[in-house]
């Protein structure tokens, strides 16, 4: 079975609000959307985000490092498939969302030849999760508003997103989300790095005081301040994600042996693919620690395949953050994974189970 075509298009989805954290507005998912064909006719999906502001990935600069990487993997064999990955992952650097897509389009097309679903081929068993919902950083009452609705619609954990007014206002925030909502309904700060180390246990102390009981929080300071990252973590009660501090493998390995997260949070789109999740989700149990799974802003194609890592590792991944879909206002994706509020659902057929994607603009065709 040989790797004979690679199709590479961009895809773009409207979001039902805008999407507004401490370092960006997003009001759309512009994705990059790769397909593998082999000569049996077997179609394999990935998806690549272009985050500038957290993975440096641009729509232009994968497509241009899909020129070199392209004509590398056509007519290699499906089944010298470890070849295939760290063909990938040593041909550019950096470019985690690009190799990302690429490895998830790979791993579809394994699954798919062996005619089972991911989850499985990974070795994993229950196809259902229960994700959180994200609360943009806005006005006050706004934020009151989309909590009640987000409860209403079933989620019953909200992701609050902090970190872009004053200390006292990311307080204030939290705590008339809590009134509103309930002490039934877990909250998890989320901070995109826009705290400095003693902002941040200003921040999460004053919430504690106050009896509310944060889940966690993810990536209070900048993704390289490591050492305030673990002066948050050693100075208060609540746990610690590390997601942009987590990309490699090195990463994951300085912030767990250090202490300086009680979490780190695997989204693929910063690893670089499955296998490199793998790698992380190994070292954090290794070290008697949990993990996240979370996503970009993306469509169902590579949260699907999140979905299927997540269900695969489920011993070591203890918090789901995969609402992505859930906040656009379409889908240009014919199966995957089915949302139901807050439940993920994967389906029974092979790979991913997507059978179409639609709606690919710019389209780039690399064959034999």
């Amino acid at each position: 079975m040989l790797i004979k075509r690679i199709t590479v298009g961009e895809i773009k989805v409207p979001l039902k609000v805008p999407f507004k954290t401490a370092v960006r507005t997003v009001t759309e998912v512009h994705d990059l959307v790769i397909c593998i064909e082999t000569d049996t006719g077997l179609a394999g999906y990935g998806e690549a985000p272009a985050t500038a502001v957290i993975t440096g990935d641009l729509l232009g600069s994968m497509r241009a490092a899909l020129d070199l990487l392209a004509p590398r993997l056509l007519g290699r064999k499906l089944m010298d498939f470890n070849a295939l990955l760290l063909l990938i992952q040593r041909s550019v650097i950096h470019h985690s969302s690009l190799k990302a897509a690429l490895e998830i389009a790979l791993y579809d097309l394994r699954a798919r030849a062996f005619g089972v679903p991911l989850y499985q081929l990974l070795g994993g068993g229950d196809p259902q999760l229960k994700t959180d919902i994200t609360i943009s950083v806005n006005d006050l009452d706004v934020m009151v508003k989309d909590a009640l609705r987000a409860v209403a619609e079933g989620f019953d954990c909200l992701k609050i997103k902090v970190g872009g007014h004053t200390w006292q206002d990311d307080v204030d925030s939290v705590l008339a989300i809590e009134r509103a909502v309930g002490p039934h309904v877990a909250l998890r700060l989320d901070a995109n790095q826009g705290w400095t180390a003693k902002h941040a246990v200003l921040v999460i102390q004053a919430i504690e005081k106050a009896g509310v009981a944060l889940e966690l929080v993810e990536q209070p300071v900048k993704a390289d301040d490591v050492a305030g990252l673990k002066f948050v973590t050693e100075h208060t009660l609540t746990p610690v994600l590390a997601d942009e501090a987590v990309f490699s493998t090195r990463d994951a390995l300085h912030i767990l042996a250090t202490g300086s997260a009680d979490i780190v949070n695997i989204k693929l789109m910063k690893t670089g693919g499955i296998s490199q999740a793998i790698e992380v989700a190994s070292l954090a149990r290794l070290h008697q620690r949990t993990c996240m799974v979370g996503c970009m802003l993306e469509s169902a194609i590579s949260v699907t395949a999140a979905a299927h890592f997540a269900v695969a590792f489920e011993d070591v991944v203890s918090y789901i953050d995969l609402d992505g879909p859930q906040l656009c206002a379409s889908s240009a994706v014919d199966g995957g994974m089915r949302m139901n509020g807050p439940w993920i659902t994967l389906p029974d057929a092979p790979g991913l189970g997507i059978t179409a994607v639609h709606g690919l603009t710019h389209i780039k065709v690399f064959d034999v």
